[in-house]
């Protein structure tokens, strides 16, 4: 219960650290690439064994650590456009209510259990996501469309799909930080790809300031992994229960942030939903 405590708490300082980068124009493009590299460097410096780069195309774990690299770095991107297309209110809600792929990739592939309560739970859970992501924004709908928040859903569903399924058939506990640093090293390549294709296009200095940015999020992000790693490998943890817990908890926290640090309005609709979103976490856990 304390890795997925820590996973909730440094999640939601991702969210914070994202609300600074708008506050002081950060590239956010650059500053995720020092993220990930912080984060690459972070896993190998807390390498629970010794270990050789050379080994880790060998490991068993290092396909799936490929194809999370490169889902991260396009999650981040599909991220970006929801956001301009739809408006922000619409990307964290698609984001957050790709719980559900998780939860019923949980059921059916690990056998995990399916009570009355426990659904009621996970329903009332996704409704207060809903609830307490949404914000008034005029959109186009018409223009906006419906491709990248559906992308979102489903790509952001995937990447906690696929962690918990390596972390289960692949990754031993000795090899958590060697693992969550080898994934962020391999997104590090995917995003200074697109790095030099956006230099080409426009030249511009680095920037000191997008540097620090990096670190400020690469820090957290490393260990907001690493925390739901060994959250998702506590026994008696059911990776259902553990995803709804994990996701509501960050929206719930996120919005109280977002009020008592940034004086961010609050509808009678996130009233609703964070009150929901307590209610759902304490079913979905005594289930």
């Amino acid at each position: 219960m304390i890795y997925l405590f820590f996973s909730i708490l440094i999640a939601t300082t991702l969210f914070v650290v994202f609300k600074y980068f708008g506050i002081y124009k950060v590239d956010i493009l650059k500053a995720i690439f020092i993220n990930y590299i912080v984060a690459f460097s972070l896993g190998f410096a807390f390498a629970e064994r010794e270990f050789s780069f050379a080994e880790i195309p060998s490991q068993p774990w290092f396909v799936g650590a490929l194809f999370l690299g490169a889902l991260f770095v396009a999650i981040f991107f599909v991220m970006a456009m929801t956001a301009q297309r739809n408006g922000v209110s619409a990307a964290s809600v698609a984001g957050k209510m790709s719980v559900v792929i998780p939860v019923v990739f949980g059921v059916f592939l690990y056998n995990e259990s399916v009570t009355f309560l426990k659904v009621i739970g996970i329903i009332i859970a996704l409704i207060a996501v809903y609830l307490a992501s949404v914000k008034e924004e005029k959109v186009d709908s018409k223009k906006a469309g419906l491709l990248f928040p559906i992308l979102l859903f489903l790509g952001s569903g995937t990447i906690d799909t696929t962690l918990k399924y390596v972390e289960v058939m692949f990754v031993p506990k000795s090899d958590v930080s060697i693992f969550s640093g080898s994934l962020f090293g391999i997104a590090a390549i995917f995003s200074l790809f697109v790095l030099l294709i956006q230099s080409i296009k426009k030249r511009e200095a680095f920037g000191f300031k997008n540097v620090i940015a990096g670190i400020a999020l690469g820090i957290p992000n490393y260990f907001s992994i690493v925390f739901l790693i060994k959250a998702l490998q506590t026994e008696g943890f059911e990776s259902s229960t553990l995803f709804t817990i994990n996701n509501v908890g960050v929206v719930v926290l996120s919005t109280l942030v977002g009020i008592l640090i940034f004086k961010e309005q609050f509808s009678i609709k996130n009233k609703i939903g964070v009150a929901l979103a307590i209610l759902g976490i304490v079913i979905v856990a005594l289930a």
